[in-house]
């Protein structure tokens, strides 16, 4: 290839990575501030999805009727969720390299995108303030909002974000509303065993993880998140053996799923044939 086309290539390729450095550049300036979530008080509506796609407003803070403050969670769903999602989030500043380049390794083996590697920060900075596509500067954009919170936060005010935005179940947002929709409790009262549960659900609430159509998927997980706080510390043995011989009351889960079965026989039915009004 002649060194003139070489020249003028480099230059085309330049010009592109500059645009969108700049284009970058400019798509972080104009992204929110993430100093207003310092206060405790804030109330902040963000748009979430139900399972059929359709967005709802959904308020972040106080006002929200399931929310639970810090203090009122119980620790052992604190661990739960860390060691389910993220077990460097004491010792990371917002990425974690190393799950990133275990990610890396993982998706090349199975030739596809089979395993993530977004810290507790970068979820609650992508459900906060960013669309759900998967996008170069998408990613940077989490990124760069997940080290400013870092910066501006303490862990425990994002674990707290996080653990009241979380996705459990159909339009179940936040482990309030989780803990009520499954157990008919308030979080505050869930037991290890109930946090497990909680937690085993977080890769994948409405498909994979779903306990409408997995609950053995989703008891089997919730089994070795009580191993690994054990191993952790969070539980002693007995409390650990416990835990391990408790049988999750999910009389709550279990009315919804024969309403919605329910619900959708009558649907069928009335779309068949039309005679349920």
């Amino acid at each position: 290839m002649p060194l003139k086309v070489v020249k003028w290539l480099a230059a085309i390729v330049g010009g592109i990575i500059a645009l969108y450095a700049i284009y970058i550049g400019i798509a972080l300036y104009r992204l929110p501030s993430v100093a207003l979530l310092v206060d405790r008080r804030m109330n902040l509506t963000i748009q979430v999805k139900d399972w059929q796609g359709k967005p709802h407003p959904f308020v972040v803070g106080p006002r929200n009727p399931w929310w639970t403050p810090a203090a009122d969670m119980p620790s052992e769903m604190d661990w739960a969720v860390i060691v389910a999602e993220d077990a460097n989030f004491y010792r990371h500043e917002g990425i974690d390299v190393k799950a990133i380049k275990n990610a890396i390794k993982y998706d090349l083996e199975k030739k596809r995108f089979a395993r993530g590697a977004s810290t507790i920060t970068q979820q609650t900075a992508k459900n906060l303030f960013l669309s759900r596509e998967k996008t170069v500067t998408r990613k940077i954009e989490e990124i760069y909002l997940a080290k400013r919170m870092e910066q501006e936060l303490t862990k425990g005010r994002i674990l707290e974000l996080y653990l009241n935005i979380v996705e459990l179940g159909p339009m179940v947002y936040g482990i309030g509303h989780g803990a009520h929709y499954y157990f008919n409790k308030p979080a505050s009262t869930l037991s290890p065993r109930e946090c497990a549960f909680l937690a085993a659900m977080l890769p994948g609430p409405q498909k994979v993880y779903n306990p409408y159509r997995h609950l053995d998927r989703v008891l089997k997980r919730s089994d070795m998140l009580l191993r690994l706080l054990r191993e952790n510390g969070v539980l002693t043995e007995a409390e650990y053996r416990q835990a391990m011989a408790e049988t999750p009351n999910i009389s709550g889960m279990q009315r919804k799923v024969d309403q919605s079965f329910t619900g959708k026989v009558r649907r069928f039915f009335r779309n068949l044939f039309g005679i349920f009004r």
